[in-house]
């Protein structure tokens, strides 16, 4: 029997079906079964399906998917998504054509685990990468970290940089710097997903100047969170929570030796932060793709620039 979303999909509906041929409905079942099968076999080459794998990190499960062969690239996704939105934005399907692509969902997202106290996070996300390449028996890899991935990225190079071959930075350089400013901040933005799922200050602070999230879009938005069963709004209170255990110091920083590329959008203000991080790593490589922002529509990794910069660097960084 065909899946109503695939038919639905292919534009054909699930009633009983009539031409000017005079097929009858069985007729025509059999005739869209075919089409269905003829168009699975044509697209199957071309699809990445995500098949779910755990590990134990210190007591903890974490979900992780590979595809492809060859050096390995660890992608780390941002806060509020899982390693599903690397494949979503066709990142993963790119890169496994020539690489052996990792994704991993990050501890309080996806299919991992969803611990509510903030001492489970910190520096324990970081480490989880490290088992993550134990675990398969990864000697050195490439990774790559998008916002709260950017953020957990810095901190391996500067906690374990032998693992690493090269690095990029989406959209985050670290946590060098910390003020009693970010306490407060970082404590409404918690207090916010508690309470609605996501943080509306967050989604302010990330947003360009002429893209400012409404009201409304932001009651979607919590309409959405809410009723996402993989969304666990207490686990990602807590994470925030421990983001002062992933402060880096900027010696620490200008000390990394690994290759690093920061790559983020000219309308992301979070840009500002990767301007820091090349004063302090003045080798550092640096792409701007024009026009694109932080997430949404627009979003840096939706631009074909994105994988096409990593692609480059990686090359240019073979061991």
């Amino acid at each position: 029997m065909i899946n109503s979303n695939f038919t639905n999909y292919l534009g054909v509906r699930r009633h009983r079906l009539t031409f000017d041929s005079g097929f009858n409905g069985r007729r025509t079942l059999n005739w869209v079964r075919g089409l269905g099968a003829i168009l699975l076999l044509f697209l199957a080459p071309f699809a990445v399906f995500a098949q779910d794998k755990f590990f134990d990190s210190n007591g903890l499960q974490i979900n992780y998917t590979q595809q492809g062969t060859g050096e390995a690239v660890v992608l780390v996704h941002g806060r509020g998504l899982s390693l599903q939105s690397w494949i979503d934005c066709g990142v993963m399907p790119n890169l496994a054509k020539d690489y052996r692509v990792i994704a991993l969902d990050c501890r309080g997202f996806g299919k991992s685990g969803k611990p509510h106290d903030p001492k489970q996070y910190g520096s324990e996300m970081a480490l989880d990468i490290v088992r993550l390449l134990d675990h398969l028996g990864i000697r050195k890899a490439h990774i790559v970290g998008y916002s709260m991935g950017a953020n957990i990225t810095a901190q391996l190079l500067v906690m374990h940089p032998e693992r690493f071959l090269t690095a990029i930075l989406g959209g985050a350089a670290g946590r060098f710097q910390w003020t009693v400013q970010d306490d407060q901040l970082f404590e409404q933005e918690a207090t916010e997903t508690e309470q609605w799922g996501f943080s509306p200050s967050l989604a302010l602070r990330l947003a360009p100047p002429d893209a400012k999230p409404t009201e409304a879009e932001n009651k979607r938005r919590s309409v959405a969170a809410l009723a996402n069963p993989n969304l666990d709004r207490h686990a990602i209170a807590a994470l925030i929570r421990s983001f002062r255990e992933q402060v880096i110091s900027p010696v620490q920083v200008a000390a990394v030796g690994v290759p690093t590329m920061g790559i983020a959008g000219s309308a992301d203000p979070a840009l500002e932060s990767l301007w820091e991080l090349k004063r302090l790593r003045p080798e550092m490589k640096l792409v701007v793709i024009d026009g694109a922002t932080h997430g949404g529509a627009r979003g840096v990794r939706n631009r074909p620039e994105f994988v096409a910069a990593i692609r480059e660097f990686l090359a240019a960084h073979r061991p």
